[in-house]
């Protein structure tokens, strides 16, 4: 059993902090949000995560999770201090470093015993030596040892208590060997593969990995406005690709291109490393461009469909990022909402969980209490997230509640061919027209 500090209440920290106390370690995790660790106090989550609360609540009554905003509580007699706090892009895609800063600099006020300092953010290649040379600066060699470590999360929202509990692998980097095997003896009950490596591959690693992934969306994606020009089917595509072992099926899903706190910023972090030292990130720069051209393709095939989008008025179902998650930070749904409105159009939507934090970001934005109210009234209806509530609708009832017929399928999820006979107008991502 060890005594760990987790630094930041967010999906990595709230998820890091929880599922380390499950494991059996003393954990205290803090935040500087007032609030937000007095609604933890509460047993009220401030992230909407499966599984999640159920965790939380059991190991704070167990006593072996507690929440603090004091740095001094929170790491007396702590052997680890997990850092797992935002690092959002600035304008120019650089990681914005200051709540790691902030964090370094009152672990280093509040150093008063050896410590491992491990780093759970996403932060650029560099980081770990950046955090060594910060504390010297502010304390000098004369205070008591200290290593960094650097252990990159690879959680997804929506599964991140199970990607914790069972993941992949854990990738470790250090300079002090003998440091980052005591960070891999907290995860030796998970039985994963452990990479121990130096910090700035450990970093690079993390970046990498997202990058690729968003990739493969990208490059699906492609092939889908391709199939969209030649009458193939993209989803058979993508199946018959992930038949060869190379290749594999994951990712591999055409709709309306990725968002959410991860890709976008580690993207356009890594494009920003590369470019301003003089690496030249085309192939990035191309990921990033096919996402953007998703949503507005979108807009397009609705504004063709119904000749003007100008007074009319579109059912969004889905809005936060992917399913599973109320997180719309970069969400290609909002996005094109955005985009509609600016032509005119009215927008009413619904989702599970995103419904508050959407109406905070886009006003004019309609909320409906359920599926088939959102398609009340519309000239289109669009699904922009897949929630599993939205894969067995009843398209009669859907079809009465419209006022127009066509139904843009963003994810590829509903059957073409039985919502024609229906009467739909379907249209899909790469998915030629059904043929009688």
């Amino acid at each position: 059993m060890a005594k760990i500090c987790v630094i930041g209440t967010g999906y990595v920290g709230l998820v890091t902090g929880t599922c380390f106390s499950d494991m059996g370690h003393m954990v205290t995790c803090l935040d500087i949000n007032e609030e937000r660790i007095e609604q933890l106090k509460n047993g009220i989550m401030p992230i909407y995560e499966p599984g999640l609360k159920q965790i939380v609540d059991q190991n704070v009554e167990a006593g072996r999770l507690s929440f603090t905003t004091s740095y001094k509580d929170a790491l007396t007699d702590a052997e680890f201090a997990f850092i797992a706090v935002g690092t959002p892009s600035n304008v120019d895609g650089e990681a914005d470093m200051q709540y790691v800063r902030m964090a370094v600099t009152s672990i280093a006020e509040n150093l008063d015993h050896p410590i491992i300092i491990v780093n759970k953010s996403t932060v650029p290649v560099g980081t770990g030596d950046w955090v060594t040379e910060v504390i010297f600066d502010l304390n000098g060699k004369q205070k008591p040892a200290f290593c960094v470590v650097s252990n990159p999360e690879f959680l997804r929202e929506g599964s991140a208590v199970s990607d914790f509990m069972n993941p992949d692998r854990v990738v470790l980097g250090s300079t002090n060997p003998d440091a980052a095997q005591k960070v891999a003896d907290l995860y030796q009950a998970l039985r994963s593969p452990i990479m121990i490596t130096d910090l700035r591959t450990a970093e690079m690693i993390k970046y990498a990995s997202n990058a690729f992934l968003a990739t493969r969306i990208s490059y699906i994606n492609e092939i889908a406005n391709i199939c969209d020009s030649l009458g193939a089917d993209v989803r058979e595509v993508a199946r018959g690709m992930g038949m060869d072992k190379r290749i594999g099926h994951t990712f591999l899903d055409a709709g309306l291109g990725w968002g959410g706190s991860c890709f976008p910023k580690d993207v356009k972090a890594l494009f920003f490393m590369a470019a301003t030292r003089g690496a030249h990130p085309q192939l990035l720069q191309a990921v990033m461009d096919i996402n953007q051209n998703q949503r507005i393709r979108a807009v397009a095939k609705l504004e063709s469909a119904l000749g003007s989008l100008k007074g009319k008025r579109i059912g969004v179902l889905g809005l936060s990022f992917k399913p599973n998650t109320d997180d719309t930070r970069d969400a290609p749904a909002l996005d094109i909402i955005r985009m509609l409105l600016e032509k005119d159009a009215e927008v009413q939507a619904f989702d599970p969980q995103a419904m508050a934090a959407s109406k905070a970001e886009i006003p004019q934005l309609i909320l409906c209490q359920n599926p088939y109210e959102a398609a009340k009234g519309c000239e289109a209806l669009l699904l922009a997230t897949e929630w599993n509530e939205f894969k067995s609708l009843d398209f009669n009832k859907i079809k009465a509640n419209m006022k127009g017929n066509v139904v843009f399928d963003g994810r590829n999820v509903w059957d073409g061919w039985e919502l024609r006979k229906l009467g739909f107008t379907y249209i899909g991502v790469g998915v030629p027209d059904p043929i009688d």
